[in-house]
């Protein structure tokens, strides 16, 4: 029997859920200093792509490239930056954060530069009426 998927406790802390897609799920993460989204394969025990099957890796490819498209038209960034680090938390997860020239840490990487600022209930339900309707209409061709 194949052990069932689990978010890790890390990114369960760190992050709400937004949706599931048909391989990921998407969490937003609770730095309200920038819109900052993370896919995470619904597979247990991968911590990269390639260990993926090769119709898992194609379809994260189709996930990523959407939402990196929706969160691009949603909020109108100047850069898209997107990254499948691990070194902390070694479940499979990929970063999509959206960057602005005006943002506290352009043109540098994000992590460590400014303290996590969390959002409010009221932030994080309009972040999701944001962005699920885009989603949903994505999906939904």
């Amino acid at each position: 029997m194949t052990e069932q998927f689990e978010l890790h406790s890390q990114l369960a802390a760190d992050c709400v859920e937004v949706a599931e897609l048909p391989l990921c799920k998407l969490l937003l993460c609770n730095d309200s200093n920038y819109p900052w989204f993370i896919l995470v394969p619904k597979v247990h025990g991968v911590s990269e792509v390639f260990q993926l099957e090769w119709n898992e890796q194609q379809q994260l490819l189709n996930e990523s490239s959407m939402i990196a498209e929706m969160l691009m038209q949603t909020f109108n960034g100047d850069k898209l930056n997107v990254a499948a680090l691990g070194n902390v938390v070694p479940q499979l997860h990929i970063h999509h954060v959206v960057r602005f020239e005006n943002d506290a840490a352009w043109p540098k990487p994000i992590w460590g530069v400014v303290p996590t600022k969390q959002y409010s209930n009221a932030q994080l339900e309009e972040i999701k009426l944001k962005v699920l309707p885009q989603l949903e209409a994505v999906l939904a061709k």
